[in-house]
């Protein structure tokens, strides 16, 4: 069996979903327009430049999660599906998908799982995993759980994940890993079969310097 792994953002999804969020939070009049949309651009070059700063940036993402309630949330996300997350899907990404329906599929992501469990769901794929918001008596605290699933993270939250299951990278006949991002180099150098999705550009000089497959998924920005 191989393991086939996907980073969801700009790989799986043609748009970023934790930018997202907060842009639809904002657009609701949920958060501020004037303090927050600064923010979320800022930190989304920086996730692009491969500059970002992850625990500033769960600070961010994650506090309005612990300001209202988990129904409330949940309500908002499935609008947020509808309006922002169902554009994203192409059929492109689900027929890639699909090719591995056999295979053991992870989505693997530094988006937390509050966001992006409902899209892993859409996709078809049980596994996930995320940076992990903290919950106590069902509500968010604004917290992160664990080593979030970023850059070298990914790779510690993957071992982890594949021990519990008994499992190991050595288990498997071939290990793949989708991305688009050069903050998922750290993994992308683990695995057998690193393809580079819509890469930006620092990861596109890269896998063409190391002769890594690079696949158009979606349309070019």
């Amino acid at each position: 069996m191989k393991l086939v792994l996907f980073d969801l953002d700009n790989t799986l999804l043609d748009g970023d979903s934790d930018y997202e969020w907060a842009q639809f939070l904002i657009e609701k009049g949920i958060l501020d327009r004037e303090e927050y949309e600064i923010r979320n651009q800022h930190f989304y070059r920086e996730y692009q430049n491969g500059t970002l700063d992850i625990t500033e940036f769960l600070d961010f993402q994650l506090r309005p999660l612990s300001e209202y309630s988990r129904a409330q949330l949940t309500q908002w996300h499935d609008e947020f599906m509808r309006l922002k997350v169902h554009p994203m899907i192409t059929q492109a990404a689900r027929d890639l998908v699909l090719q591995f329906s056999n295979e053991l599929v992870v989505i693997i992501t530094a988006t937390n799982s509050f966001i992006t469990r409902p899209i892993a769901n859409e996709f078809r794929i049980e596994h996930l995993i995320a940076t992990e918001p903290e919950v106590i008596e069902g509500e968010f605290t604004g917290n992160v759980v664990g080593e979030p699933s970023f850059r070298e993270g990914k790779v510690t939250r993957l071992n982890q994940w594949l021990e519990v299951m008994g499992l190991s990278l050595a288990s498997f006949e071939e290990t793949l890993f989708f991305s688009d991002s050069i903050n998922d180099l750290p993994l992308l150098d683990v695995v057998q079969t690193p393809i580079a999705v819509n890469p930006d550009s620092k990861l596109l000089d890269h896998a063409q310097l190391k002769g890594w497959d690079v696949l158009q998924l979606h349309r070019k920005q």
